[in-house]
């Protein structure tokens, strides 16, 4: 059976990211699955996640890379762009999406992300209003979660 386009291109991209590591974060295969992966993405310096490591679950398409993969976090995480189940509100994975886009481009913008928090992507309103109307507490709820379930 032939290989997949998606299946090649997930090849090269972890070949890429094998040999050309990220700072923050890492995702690779899971087993033999070319279309499922699992991530890995630190807390930025700086910010409320400082220290926690968030596991990301990630799962491609067959029309990879012309659709984007689906990403979920696994660590429970206090973020206005993130939803209750884990759901990531990202223009990157959806609206911004563009066949170019790499997995790398991808686990960059989810650390930019938690280092600056969009608040035009909002999947938690509750955190959100919080993130909005009172930073600091918004700041420590956001670390205690990241004790509590990312250290």
């Amino acid at each position: 059976m032939a290989m997949s386009l998606a299946v090649k291109r997930l090849q090269k991209e972890f070949l890429d990211l094998s040999q050309h590591p990220l700072e923050l974060c890492s995702a690779g295969p899971v087993e033999e699955n070319m279309l499922t992966w699992q991530g890995v993405v630190i807390g930025p310096q700086g910010s409320p996640y400082e220290g926690g490591v968030f596991h990301l679950d990630i799962v491609f398409p067959d029309t990879y890379p012309l659709k984007p993969p689906q990403i979920q976090f696994n660590t429970p995480i206090y973020h206005p762009n993130v939803s209750e189940n884990g759901c990531i509100g990202l223009d990157l994975l959806t609206s911004r999406w563009v066949p170019t886009c790499t997995v790398s481009q991808v686990l960059l913008a989810i650390c930019a992300m938690l280092a600056d928090p969009n608040p035009n992507n909002i999947l938690d309103p509750d955190v959100a209003t919080l993130f909005l109307e009172d930073r600091p507490r918004f700041e420590l709820q956001a670390r205690k979660w990241t004790r509590e379930y990312a250290m």
